[in-house]
């Protein structure tokens, strides 16, 4: 595929949590608690990322863009493809609660269907934005602007830093791998993702193994 940005590594590791939930959500053996648990963990991380990154796009990265050159009225565009987004993550939010809490093939059911959902309304929205802004991060990768907001976007803590690098590069491919390491030295985010990984690999990782 060559060259993208950091932008469409991370669109990439949400398409294919919600291909896993998909997969999962359709096999879920009827009462398998321990199975629930593990998607509850999956679920809730995935929320909080997707969260976190549409809010902060809405924060640090509209901001950055229009200073060189993208339009408020596709910004506006994009927010409310973020508010429907959020909307139904909201549904999917209550459905996996309650089949973490129940275990039933029933819940599993209406968990797959306000996945699938999610799923439709996010993918329309990161196509239409990996359409309009990739060629701008990539363009304007350099710029003053683009590099400020790299730098906001890295104020995490260690944890939340090493959970959310071992998220993306799960399951990555090399030219997502490249983009995600092109942020971050090789070497730190070894130290980074093997340090402070440990959330997502103890909680998260064992849904996509079962």
């Amino acid at each position: 595929m060559g060259e993208m940005s950091m932008n469409m590594a991370i669109h990439a590791a949400v398409r294919r949590d919600l291909d896993r939930f998909l997969d999962a959500l359709g096999r879920f053996p009827d009462g398998d608690r321990e199975r629930a648990d593990q998607l509850a963990a999956a679920w809730e991380n995935f929320d909080e990322q997707l969260t976190r990154h549409h809010e902060g796009e809405h924060e640090i990265a509209w901001p950055a863009l229009e200073k060189v050159g993208v339009s408020r009225d596709l910004l506006t565009q994009l927010d409310a493809e973020h508010d429907t987004m959020a909307t139904a993550l909201a549904a999917t939010r209550t459905a996996m609660g309650a089949l973490h809490t129940f275990a039933s093939v029933a819940d599993a059911d209406v968990a797959h269907t306000a996945m699938k959902e999610l799923q439709r309304v996010t993918v329309v929205h990161l196509e239409h934005e990996e359409a309009e802004i990739e060629p701008v991060y990539l363009a304007k990768k350099d710029t003053p602007e683009l590099k400020a907001m790299g730098r906001e976007f890295a104020k995490v803590g260690p944890v939340q830093g090493g959970t959310f690098f071992a998220w993306a590069l799960d399951g990555a491919t090399p030219d997502e791998t490249d983009a995600i390491a092109h942020t971050v030295p090789k070497p730190v985010l070894t130290v980074i993702t093997g340090l402070f990984g440990r959330t997502y690999r103890k909680s998260v990782a064992p849904a996509w193994r079962s």
